[in-house]
């Protein structure tokens, strides 16, 4: 949630900033909340006015009653009912104009960083960056993953969809086992990358989702246990990064560097047709996350050595990768700048979001009420990022169709020590 002494010291920026993530209405809702802000603020004056006059009033009465004068007495106890009857009713306004700016406030999308490009659509996301100077063209007889995954008999679609739906795949044997070998050497390369692993719960409250700014923004998109109002977390980045919900830190204990593996459960609601085939959009699926506290300083440093650390991953996967700045119109509610990271599939001849490393300032830590002390003793907001690193479908998809030989599939070297196999045939 956006600062409201942010919003009043900075209206223009904010709005200019709000537009850049083509927020509908950026300008008149802003306004909506000076306007009611102000409301707020002369409500708080006439309140604290009114318990003045009743302090003068209670310290006058006593006085006249110690004088003797018991009509003046009474007159002045009849002015303070007066004033209490009406320090309720104000009290009323106050309370319920507080309660409207914080309903309005909690509509409004992070202010993306003035880094993040203009436009509305993925086809206007920067690349920055790629190791690819040719994209790959695979042999004649290539085939995309959900052909190779039934030839090989490792990942069942049609069993899945028994079982629960369409969107929950069966893994099986050696598609079991790379799966299981992805997640340890993720978790491997984070821990050594000075991360301390996390096994979070995998449902969480309304007030977690809350905190990650995933509600009430994607209430839809995530699946609702209605009867103990519990939600399937739709990444790890939801419990993990709410276990510093009304925390505070000291600036020595920054950053926290946090990792998880979690499944995650998206309901996808609307996807639909050839790109969301076999694992590229799935309704549950495996990813290790890495999630930091940050001073706010130190964000935006910390932000690329996060995407780099990703890339890492890719680079030892010996995947083609190109990473992407996010335009406004791209971004999440929450982020204040976003690079996606795409691996490149020559079977299906197109790219592939394996991963997203969000700044998210200190959108996250205004909701969740994540605080520092720092050197002077003074309370300030966190900042958060979080990271996928990996999420495993697509990579999975990407190793199976570039890797692909008319005897067989040959995995990356990296993997060779926790698969136990360097061939899926």
């Amino acid at each position: 949630m956006l600062s409201l002494l942010v919003i009043r010291e900075q209206t223009e920026e904010i709005i200019s900033r709000l537009e850049r993530k083509n927020f509908k209405d950026a300008r008149a809702i802003i306004l909506q909340v000076l306007e009611m802000d102000n409301s707020r603020k002369a409500f708080q004056k006439q309140n604290d006015d009114n318990l003045s006059q009743q302090n003068v009033l209670a310290n006058k009465i006593g006085d006249l009653f110690k004088a003797g004068n018991k009509d003046e007495a009474a007159g002045a106890k009849a002015e303070v009912a007066t004033l209490k009857a009406a320090a309720e009713e104000i009290k009323t306004k106050l309370t319920q104009t507080e309660t409207d700016i914080y309903a309005l406030m909690v509509t409004i999308p992070n202010a993306p960083s003035m880094a993040v490009p203009i436009g509305k659509t993925p086809e206007e996301n920067e690349v920055v960056s790629t190791n690819v100077k040719e994209l790959p063209v695979m042999a004649e007889g290539s085939v995309p993953h959900w052909e190779l995954t039934t030839k090989y008999d490792i990942i069942d679609f049609e069993l899945g969809n028994k079982i629960a739906g369409a969107g929950f795949p069966v893994y099986k044997g050696k598609g079991a086992r790379l799966q299981r070998a992805l997640i340890n050497f993720f978790l491997d390369k984070a821990t050594a990358a000075g991360y301390t692993e996390i096994q979070p719960p995998i449902l969480i409250n309304s007030d977690s989702g809350f905190g990650t700014g995933n509600l009430p923004d994607k209430e839809g998109q995530m699946y609702h246990c209605q009867i103990d109002d519990l939600f399937l977390i739709p990444t790890a980045e939801v419990p993990v990064t709410n276990i510093y919900r009304d925390v505070i830190l000291k600036e020595s204990d920054l950053p926290q560097k946090l990792t998880a593996y979690t499944p995650c459960f998206r309901r996808e609601a609307g996807s639909y047709g050839k790109d969301v085939r076999g694992l590229n959009r799935l309704h549950q699926f495996d990813k290790v996350e890495i999630v930091q506290i940050q001073h706010p300083n130190k964000s935006y440093e910390t932000l690329e050595t996060m995407r780099d650390y990703v890339i890492g991953l890719l680079t030892e996967l010996e995947l083609p990768y190109r990473v992407l700045k996010l335009c406004g119109g791209d971004m999440s509610f929450s982020s204040a700048l976003t690079y996606d990271l795409e691996v490149y599939s020559a079977a299906q001849q197109r790219w592939l979001e394996v991963s997203s490393v969000s700044n998210f300032e200190s959108f996250q830590a205004n909701r969740m009420k994540c605080r520092f002390k720092d050197a002077d003793g003074k309370t300030k907001l966190v900042h958060t990022l979080n990271g996928s690193a990996l999420a495993l479908p697509r990579i999975v998809a990407a190793l199976l169709e570039n890797n692909q030989t008319p005897t067989g599939i040959n995995l990356p070297k990296v993997l060779h020590k926790y698969t136990g196999f360097e061939t899926i045939e």
